[in-house]
């Protein structure tokens, strides 16, 4: 293991047992001598990683692609078939908030047993319980059962408890997408303030702007292998073009206009031609002002015979995280179907009442009014631009709210 990493994975596969039926479970134990009557189920295998210390490194992937099972051979709670696993530092996993608890023992009793099956000694544990029990916002329930909790008190109390004190490495499944936004809030609060003080972060979450807004980095997993590790917002144009089609290798990377990499995926049926962002006279434009008027292209032709088709966009900040979408159909806006040969130009007027800042804008174009079924085209960061601010009040945030102040004294 390098000095420089937390985690290191070498060749890490992990299979489980699957037997043809009960009898034939039973014959392997019993007639051994016969040999196997099981064929391995492979969930993650060959899989070379390597995590520097006080990364935050988001794991993407659809389900089944073996996420879960890299967290828990991380944290220690599975053993790996096949590879080597280094993990250096003490590891907390925040992977089904609220497992190992008993129903019939209060909060605080919870807290003790845990704490002690955690390795942490009675004084300790007693000394931590008012910050668990106050971070959770439990009051004085924190003394009773935990069959009387609803879901969301034994995820704030689960993860209060994970979290009460700073690990090397914290382990964060998609358990916290259980808790009210407030508790949400909180707790990535919490996470970002651990990563800020060195904290190693493994974090899985199908949510892009989670794992945008933390991570700088993320990987993506497909049938038990990675097959994609890079910034947060390219993994995410990946795992989204996957999401839409049933052949991963519909999907490739160019080179995107104004540099850096454009994930390009689809069907093919209608592509896109050209996309352009312009002034109100139609003159092209790559930067803008708070609050212009300006009016994106988007120019498609069919190469066969479609009977509907959606054009959509959406503006993204340069974390990745998206600032606006939209789509014809969510508009009201019917193209209707295209037959080959024919073209097609959607034109989206509107103010650019965002902030200061760098922009991309994903194109697609797809049947529905998703682009998870039959997408033939899309194009993330189609088109890069940026939007100053030398004329308004001074402001932070992505959107421009302009409002109207008034001081009573």
């Amino acid at each position: 293991m390098t000095g420089a990493s937390a985690i290191e994975a070498r060749g890490l596969g992990k299979a489980y047992r699957a037997y043809p039926s009960a009898r034939a479970r039973l014959s392997e134990w019993v007639l051994p001598w016969r040999g196997p009557r099981h064929a391995l189920r492979w969930v993650l295998n060959d899989l070379d990683l390597a995590v520097p210390r006080g990364q935050a490194l988001g794991i993407v992937g659809r389900n089944g692609a073996g996420k879960s099972t890299l967290l828990k051979l991380v944290a220690r709670t599975l053993q790996p078939t096949t590879g080597s696993l280094s993990v250096s530092g003490q590891v907390n996993a925040v992977l089904e908030l609220g497992l190992g608890f008993h129903q019939d023992l209060t909060g605080r009793e919870n807290v003790r047993l845990a704490g002690r099956l955690a390795g942490m000694d009675t004084r300790e544990i007693d000394r931590l319980i008012p910050a668990i029990a106050a971070f959770a916002e439990l009051g004085t329930a924190i003394d009773a059962p935990l069959r009387t909790y609803s879901t969301g008190m034994q995820a704030r109390l689960g993860f209060s408890l994970a979290t009460a004190r700073r690990p090397n490495i914290l382990i964060v499944d998609e358990a916290l997408s259980v808790g009210d936004d407030a508790f949400q809030h909180k707790s990535f609060d919490r996470i970002r303030a651990f990563r800020r003080q060195g904290t190693t972060l493994l974090l899985v979450s199908h949510a892009g702007q989670s794992i945008m807004s933390v991570c700088d980095r993320a990987v993506l997993l497909e049938r038990g292998r990675l097959i994609k590790d890079a910034d947060p917002e390219t993994v995410f144009d990946v795992y989204n073009a996957l999401l839409a089609g049933d052949d991963e290798q519909q999907i490739r990377q160019v080179e995107a206009p104004g540099g850096g990499t454009m994930t390009v995926s689809g069907s093919g049926e209608v592509r896109i031609d050209d996309v352009s962002l312009t002034d109100w006279g139609g003159s092209p434009i790559a930067v803008a002002e708070v609050g212009a008027g300006v009016v994106l292209q988007v120019r498609a032709r069919a190469s066969e015979d479609v009977p509907s088709l959606v054009v959509g966009f959406l503006i993204k900040d340069r974390f990745g995280q998206p600032i606006y979408g939209t789509n014809t159909a969510q508009q009201s806006q019917t193209v209707g179907g295209l037959r080959a040969g024919e073209s097609v130009t959607l034109r989206a007027a509107m103010d650019l009442r965002i902030g200061a800042g760098s922009y991309s804008i994903a194109v697609a174009l797809h049947a529905t009014e998703t682009h998870l079924e039959r997408s033939f085209d899309w194009r993330d960061r189609a088109l890069l631009f940026k939007v100053v601010n030398p004329r308004h009040a001074a402001f932070v945030g992505s959107s421009w709210l302009e409002p109207r102040l008034e001081i009573e004294r």
